[in-house]
Order: C-alpha cells, then structure tokens, then sequence
C-alpha cells in the first residue's frame, strides 16, 4: 500500500474517490477495514501518547482529514493529493449503502443526537437499512454493546466516541466481527442530526473550515492551538532533512 509518513503516522497515499472506491470492493467483498481520519491534532497526540499511536497503527487505512495534513506532506516533499474527510466519507458511503442496499449501525453521540443522525439518514437515503443505533455514554468494556452489533451483523459501522476513545473501542473489538466497515466519525453526527452547522462550500473550498468552525464554537480555541505545535514540528523536520537543523523529538 502506497503510504506517506506524517511525523510518524503513514497516510493512505489516495485521492477521495479512489478511497471510496477501495471502501466498495471491501463492502463487496464482505471484507473488515479499519479506519482513521486523521487531522494534526490526531497526529500530534500519537506523538504524546505511545498507546495511541499504536492503536492508530493497527488501522487499515489512515486518511488526510485535514488540511494541514496535507500541506505538511507537501512541505515534506511527500505530496498527498487531497483530504479525505470522515464527514465527506460518511455522506458518500451512506449514498453507497442507499444504492446497494447496505446496513448501518450508530454508535455515539449524544442519545437524541444520535436518533436525530439515525432518522435523517432514514429520510435522506431510504434504501439504507439502519441496523441499530447507541449513544455513545457507556463503558469501553461493555460487552453487550459488542453483542447487540454483532447479532445485527451491520455492513459499515459509524463510531462517533470523540477523538482517542472511537478509536480504542473498534481497535479492541474489530475482531469479534467477520465483515465491515468501521470508521471513527468524530462530530459528524451532530452535523448529520442538524446540531452543527458545517462550513459553507466557499469556506471549504478556501480550506478555512476549521477557521468557520472556531468563529462559531470560540470555546474549540484550545484545541486549535495543536495546529501551530504541528506546523513548527514539520519544518523542523524538513529544516532536518536540509540539514539545516536537527529535529527535535
């Protein structure tokens, strides 16, 4: 598999649709993937937490969800083609499923979020079977959640648990299924339920979401901060590569 190495996080070297794509021959195939949209602020944290970078690692894929992804393998001479988004990704495997007639399972968010996500999804690709849904307040080690899952046997498996914890849980229970698709979905339930309004395409297409986001969630500012520390880290990995500065750890 074609890869580019982030500050140690290897990226699936792809454009959207050819994602897409290698998602369709897995849901054809009845086969597992595991995935991870992944921004700085992920690729930061793995740096900090050997736990997570670890989880992160055992993923099938791991996509450029961010902008700065992509701009730090460009400066990296490493090019990534474009972002591949979980939130583009959701809208485009659910259009799959409504045409293929695939299953679907929710799991996280808040309780009448997650009916919100479940019903709009429901009204807006009818063909989708939606096999379940759960909030997302339960313990990692819940073993009935597992089950519930399992006995509905869902073709892709939408985590939305928030950074760190989606991806703990489908890395410690992937193995108890034979077939899917699961991807660690981050907001994009509340987006799908109408809490969140995404950015309009004119933001988008500027790559200033994450600026659209903060102007109307102020209190995201912290977590914004890990975009400056990832940015500094990259050149210094390119100044080091120049041999013009070492890089520091």
């Amino acid at each position: 598999m074609n890869t580019v190495n982030i500050l140690g996080i290897d990226f699936y070297n792809t454009t959207f649709n050819q994602f897409i794509d290698t998602l369709s021959t897995h849901l054809e195939e009845k086969s597992k993937a595991f995935v991870v949209t992944a921004n700085p602020e992920v690729v930061m944290r793995a740096r900090k937490d050997q736990a997570y970078k670890a989880i992160i690692q055992q993923a099938d894929y791991v996509t450029a969800d961010g902008i700065g992804i992509v701009k730090g393998a460009g400066l990296l001479g490493t090019a990534l083609p474009e972002r591949v988004t979980g939130y583009d990704m959701t809208l485009r495997l659910l259009q799959l499923a409504h045409e293929k007639q695939y299953s679907v399972y929710l799991l996280g968010g808040k309780d009448h979020v997650v009916k919100k996500a479940a019903a709009t999804i429901a009204e807006d690709y009818p063909n989708v079977r939606i096999a379940g849904y759960h909030h997302g307040f339960f313990d990692l080690n819940d073993e009935g959640i597992v089950e519930t899952i399992q006995h509905v046997n869902p073709d892709i498996i939408l985590v939305a648990l928030g950074l760190g914890r989606q991806e703990a849980w489908i890395s410690q229970n992937k193995d108890a299924f034979q077939h899917g698709i699961f991807i660690g979905v981050g907001g994009t339930f509340d987006g799908l339920a109408g809490e969140v309004q995404r950015a309009p395409e004119f933001w988008q297409k500027l790559n200033l979401e994450w600026f659209y986001r903060l102007m109307k969630e102020p209190s995201r500012w912290r977590r914004q901060l890990v975009l400056p520390h990832f940015a500094l880290k990259v050149l210094q990995v390119k100044m080091s590569r120049a041999g013009k500065a070492p890089a520091r750890s």
